[in-house]
């Protein structure tokens, strides 16, 4: 992602300055974000791709195939480190126009981020593949086992939270994509 995010401001010809001063953010932080050494939240990562005129799910996507059939077969899916002990994983590939899916994998005590978050205004549908998780959707907090789901408005703030003893899975559906 770091690598994207390098490549797609310099074809921008944008300095780091630039990006940071738009997202809101220290330029130092971007730069550490660019090499590896820290990982974004969505709010931050979201901000940093309005910042670039583009989307989180275009900077996941690292092949652009103009095939009519694409397949991500599971140990080459996109990814990227997701809030708090957890990973985020690509299903949909871009540009698919009415639907992006996502995989998160949770560590116990993973979540989305400290933060709410809130992007665009999709219909989103959360479902426990595996796990217990703490959907909290503005003030509602949610308790979800596995095989649970819960569909929401993407653009009201919410946050996911491995409440369970060993790992979590859950899958996100939102339509049309946003991140």
């Amino acid at each position: 992602m770091g690598e994207r995010l390098r490549r797609t401001r310099l074809s921008l010809r944008m300095t780091l300055k630039q990006v940071a001063e738009k997202a809101g953010l220290s330029e130092s932080y971007v730069s550490q974000l660019e090499r590896g050494k820290v990982n974004g939240s969505i709010a931050a990562l979201q901000r940093i791709a309005a910042s670039l005129s583009t989307t989180l799910s275009e900077l996941f996507d690292s092949n652009h195939d103009s095939s009519p059939v694409r397949v991500i077969r599971k140990d080459a899916r996109p990814s990227l480190v997701y809030g708090i002990l957890g990973r985020k994983y690509l299903l949909t590939p871009t540009p698919l126009e009415n639907l992006l899916v996502f995989i998160g994998r949770f560590e116990p005590g993973g979540s989305t981020g400290h933060e709410l978050y809130a992007h665009a205004d999709s219909d989103e549908l959360f479902l426990v593949m595996s796990g217990a998780f703490e959907l909290q959707i503005g003030e509602e907090r949610i308790s979800l086992a596995e095989g649970d789901c819960v569909n929401y408005r993407s653009s009201i703030p919410h946050r996911a939270v491995n409440v369970g003893a060993g790992m979590g899975e859950v899958m996100w559906i939102v339509s049309p994509p946003s991140l």
